[in-house]
């Protein structure tokens, strides 16, 4: 059990809810959902009982179908599953709830009868395509499940001390000096082939073995193109999905969808996009058409790019063309010396991290009509009243005409601007320059 940030979400929740809401937690596929959960169930409650509807019997599922006696369905529930239930001391946990409706549509009532808490889990995406023919209860608290972060995985490491070093480090704006930088950018580029799903962080802590780790996500990967098959039988959205990598490494500014399916416009497929999104499996960056304070409402619902909601499963995508990725293809990615244009990694890597922290991805593209030329800020983010925009570098490259030309243009809506690359925490004149590690701390 890795130690995770939602636990503590977890805990708000119990003590905030009193048993007043059901607290559903939404998530891709493997992120950790079931085993957070029922680690907090064990720890915090005097009793459980986990329901896994992917696999639980007729005879659980058919219990909720008829939800009148309420009394009946809690002894047969204790009976098979041998746990006695304690009033207000005990929790159930509905698993996979998106495979039985009715036990989502019956949370109302549970939740009105008080005797227990009660906590959900599923992928959204799945959910959403079983319940139009059921009453969405009101009193359900969700909540998002990401992969592990940058600091979840340094604890997974055994490193408590490095993330509470690096806070400091970004608040002061200070250098940390060649030979701990050089440290640093390494253990980072080991999350980015890692990545968060809590499968792969095991395997390579238990072998040691990049295939290894290498098989274990393109397990998940396919598992995933397996789901939205599942989901649409066109098969458009796994071809949008695997076309991703492909899709950021042209550097256009948007995904261009009519290259992936022929004849298609993004404003044909926003359906297919928001299932995607929904799936947690990829996070999507909307061009904001006027960047101000309200990013939301200047969203240009047919200007976005995709990113995977794991860098780790990003890097299996690049290489799968192959059976499997070779050791020393890690190798060199880790030491940065494979002959590949990876920008588009570092960019994912940061889109993931932004959204970990709850941002909502946006960019930004303009002519300079001065130099007629075109400008990309990558990533935008709000403080307070004002706008922070990112320009993501994959080298430690330190030219930012981008940030320059887009703060000349709105330097009426600019707090902080900066740039993101592989070298130590420096300062250009007004522009903050941070090397990537360091993006997890953006608030």
């Amino acid at each position: 059990m890795f130690q995770r940030k939602i636990y503590s979400k977890l805990l708000e929740w119990k003590q905030e809810s009193e048993g007043k809401t059901a607290l559903l937690v939404e998530g891709a596929r493997r992120v950790g959902k079931s085993t957070v959960v029922e680690e907090f169930a064990k720890n915090e409650y005097k009793s459980y009982i986990l329901i896994d509807f992917s696999r639980a019997s007729k005879e659980v599922k058919g219990l909720f179908e008829d939800i009148s006696d309420l009394d009946y369905i809690f002894l047969r529930l204790q009976l098979i599953f041998n746990v006695d239930l304690h009033e207000r001391e005990s929790v159930i946990i509905f698993d996979e709830v998106q495979l039985c409706p009715m036990a989502r549509q019956a949370i109302k009532h549970l939740v009105k009868d008080h005797r227990y808490d009660y906590i959900e889990t599923g992928s959204l995406i799945s959910i959403k395509k079983n319940i139009k023919d059921i009453l969405i209860p009101s009193e359900e608290r969700k909540i998002s499940m990401h992969p592990m972060d940058y600091e979840e995985f340094l604890w997974a490491l055994g490193n408590q001390a490095t993330a509470k070093l690096l806070a400091g480090v970004l608040e002061k704006k200070m250098p940390l000096g060649d030979a701990v930088h050089r440290k640093l950018i390494r253990d980072f580029r080991l999350y980015m082939l890692i990545g968060g799903m809590p499968q792969a962080v095991n395997e390579y802590l238990e072998t040691n073995n990049f295939r290894k780790v290498d098989e274990v996500k393109r397990d998940i990967l396919q598992l995933y193109i397996d789901d939205f098959k599942k989901i649409d039988s066109s098969g458009k959205m796994s071809l949008l999905f695997d076309a991703i990598p492909a899709q950021l490494n042209t550097n256009a500014s948007r995904y261009q969808v009519s290259s992936v399916l022929e004849g298609e416009r993004a404003d044909q497929i926003l359906e297919l996009i928001a299932d995607m999104a929904d799936s947690k499996t990829i996070q999507i960056a909307y061009h904001a058409n006027d960047p101000n304070i309200g990013l939301a409402n200047a969203k240009d619902l047919r200007r976005f790019k995709l990113f995977l909601a794991d860098t780790g499963l990003f890097v299996t995508m690049l290489f799968k063309d192959k059976e499997f990725t070779e050791n020393i293809i890690y190798e060199k990615l880790l030491s940065d010396k494979l002959s590949v244009n990876l920008g588009y990694v570092y960019e994912n890597v940061v889109a993931q991290m932004l959204a970990a922290n709850g941002h909502a991805l946006y960019y930004y593209t303009f002519l300079n009509e001065k130099t007629n030329h075109n400008y990309e800020i990558d990533f935008l983010i709000s403080k307070r009243n004002k706008l922070c925009p990112i320009e993501v570098k994959a080298s430690g490259y330190n030219v930012h005409k981008s940030l320059d030309a887009f703060c000349e243009k709105y330097s009426e809506r600019i707090m902080d601007k900066y740039l993101v690359y592989t070298k130590d925490v420096k300062k250009d004149a007004d522009v903050i320059m941070i090397p990537m590690y360091l993006v997890p701390f953006l608030r």
